[in-house]
């Protein structure tokens, strides 16, 4: 438990002999209250009812007890409105409360806040975590659903053969269809044996493999009485059946784990009855009417196959051998005739494209080929010259306009008009300023004609 340290009080009025303070009876109360409703959450609690007070207020007074102690408890108006039963002394409930203290007289006392009868309550309570952990695993999916059969060969019924269930789903099954038979797998569906032996015939009625739809029923009873049909044993063998199951368990308003694992639920074993088999009479009236049906359409195919058959004997007579034989004489006479008239023809068609052929062979011939060759050399012989001749007499001309313009610079043209090529005698380089000489240098100077040595006596600016 979770203790706390009481809340600092104002006790400056009084001391006590060792100096510590001193709680007054209201202090003392509301925090004893506090430490209660901060120690203990909302819990469940369970026991027997007993000292039920009803004042005109609509608040409920009542104690919990058991063998070794007693709670006084309140339910107050709103929570007392909401109850499902009629709380009475000495009736066994389940609570779920907050505990409090009520400070006027120092009582302490659970503050009720639901209420329901013991048996039932936890009961109900274990019903729904069963059923929200088996749908979680996916056990009363819609999808995993299976399909009863139109019209089943034999049908199975899982239920105590001495109860007033098996009467019911007899008589049903006889007045809405007689003909199929009907197998019983008895197993007690109350009481402690009735899980093992509803999990055992579900099992075997699968593994006989005898019947195409299987009724799991039981009549009505308390939720004690119905508990084996909750069992998860039990909704996990409808679920692992392989033959399509039908719960009929109880009456309209009762509701187990069975109806939510079986492929179809039925508010009764009477109407799990009835959707095993379908009534007779409407399934006679709908024979009737296949029957009706097919008469109508093997009529309408005969009458078809009739037609089809009068166009296979037009189509035989027209495709009789004589028929055909005297179709491919006609065609052959008139074949022969076409080949007398496109012979001569063909023989003239074929002389005229020999003639033809004759006179490219003849053109063709190596000796005429010969000739029209040498004309051809000769005509190029002779356009070859003619090219030459032009060109030679093209290039002569530029030879002689080149030759003349070389002439015009050349320096043997400037010494024609009295000029000289003054050299040193002894390096053969040309002077070209007084400067570059000393006096007495032998020099060479080139004429027109000739060439004379000097000697420089001396330089003239």
């Amino acid at each position: 438990m979770v203790r706390s340290r009481p809340a600092t009080v104002n006790c400056r009025a009084m001391e006590s002999p060792a100096g510590e303070p001193v709680y007054t009876v209201s202090q003392l109360n509301r925090e004893a209250r506090l430490l209660l409703e901060r120690s203990f959450p909302a819990l469940w609690i369970s026991g027997e009812l007993s000292n039920l007070a009803r004042p005109a207020s609509g608040h409920l007074y009542f104690s919990l007890k058991d063998e070794q102690a007693q709670v006084r408890c309140a339910l107050f108006r709103g929570a007392a409105r909401s109850l499902r039963f009629r709380p009475e002394n000495g009736q066994q409930v389940l609570a779920r409360a907050r505990i409090g203290l009520y400070e006027p007289r120092g009582d302490y006392q659970l503050i009720v806040e639901h209420m329901e009868p013991a048996g039932d309550g936890l009961l109900l309570r274990r019903l729904e975590e069963l059923k929200q952990r088996l749908a979680a695993e996916g056990l009363f999916d819609a999808a995993r659903k299976r399909a009863l059969p139109a019209l089943p060969r034999r049908i199975g019924v899982v239920t105590s053969p001495s109860g007033a269930a098996i009467h019911d789903i007899l008589k049903i099954l006889r007045r809405r269809f007689p003909a199929v038979p009907v197998v019983i797998y008895p197993t007690p569906v109350q009481g402690e044996a009735a899980r093992a032996g509803i999990v055992a015939a579900i099992a075997s009625a699968g593994a006989r493999a005898e019947c195409d739809v299987l009724i799991l029923a039981r009549g009505g009873g308390s939720l004690e009485d119905l508990w084996c049909f909750n069992e998860e044993a039990v909704a996990r063998a409808i679920v692992a059946c392989p033959i399509p199951v039908i719960s009929g368990v109880g009456h309209e308003t009762d509701f187990t784990l069975a109806d939510l694992a079986a492929d179809l639920r039925a508010p009764t074993p009477s109407g799990a009855a009835e959707h095993a088999v379908p009534e007779g009479g409407e399934w006679l009236a709908r024979s009737r009417e296949l029957e009706r049906r097919a008469q109508a359409g093997m009529g309408r195919r005969l009458e078809q196959l009739a037609q089809a058959a009068d166009g296979l004997g037009q189509r035989l007579a027209r495709m009789h051998p004589a028929l055909v034989l005297q179709q491919h004489a006609r065609r052959l006479a008139e074949l022969r005739a076409r080949s007398g008239r496109a012979l001569p023809a063909l023989l003239r068609l074929r002389r005229l494209e020999t003639g033809h052929l004759l006179a490219r062979l003849s053109a063709a011939t190596p000796a005429t080929l010969l000739a029209s060759h040498r004309e051809q050399l000769d005509r190029q012989r002779e356009r070859l010259l003619g090219a030459l001749r032009l060109q030679l007499a093209a290039g002569g001309q530029r030879l002689a306009v080149a030759a003349a313009a070389l002439q015009a610079y050349s320096p043997l043209q400037t010494l024609e008009r009295g000029y000289a090529i003054v050299t040193e005698a002894a390096s053969g380089r040309v002077i070209r300023r007084a400067t570059e000489v000393d006096e007495g240098t032998l020099v060479s100077a080139r004429l027109a004609e000739g060439a004379i040595e000097a000697r420089v006596l001396r330089k003239l600016p």
